[in-house]
């Protein structure tokens, strides 16, 4: 993978790797984010303790952690992971698209009221690598469909270390 600390993305976006200092701005966000999840009828996906604030902090220690930005305000976090990802190894009802190296998102919040935040987050994570997988709870129909809209093959369900099932999705270029 290309290593970047950011990039320029359109409408003034770019996207900056994330600092021990915004550990509370990105609570802030997956705070945010768990209230428009538990709006739009997906009331599971997240809980109160997760993501935690140390997850949180492993990602920025690890460099996997990232906020897309505004005219330098941040708007949005997420998480870039380099694969494998252990919960991905067993895929049922479907497989995955290849078995290519990938890159995982997890963790993507964003403030109310911002739009095209998935698609800045996959159009810089394409400049970084050319297989995606992602992953989301079935209650989360609007992140599935931007998902289907920004090109995911929808590969089948994974299960995540306590059990909970996910509907695992590819973009492979």
């Amino acid at each position: 993978m290309k290593q970047r600390n950011s990039a320029i993305l359109s409408y003034g976006r770019t996207i900056r790797k994330a600092t021990a200092n915004d550990v509370s701005l990105i609570m802030d966000f997956i705070r945010q984010g768990r209230a428009k999840m538990i709006a739009a009828g997906n009331v599971n996906q997240w809980s109160d303790k997760h993501p935690s604030r140390q997850t949180i902090e492993k990602d920025i220690a690890q460099g996997a952690s990232y906020l897309l930005c505004e005219n330098d305000t941040p708007i949005a976090t997420f998480a870039l992971l380099a694969g494998p990802e252990p919960t991905y190894s067993y895929i049922e009802g479907g497989r995955w698209l290849d078995d290519q190296p990938y890159y995982v998102i997890h963790r993507v919040a964003s403030v109310e009221g911002v739009h095209g935040v998935m698609s800045d987050i996959i159009a810089y994570c394409l400049s970084l690598t050319s297989t995606i997988r992602i992953d989301t709870h079935a209650d989360n129909y609007p992140m599935q469909a931007v998902l289907k809209r920004l090109g995911f093959n929808y590969c089948g369900i994974i299960y995540l270390e306590d059990g909970s099932q996910r509907q695992a999705y590819q973009l492979s270029l």
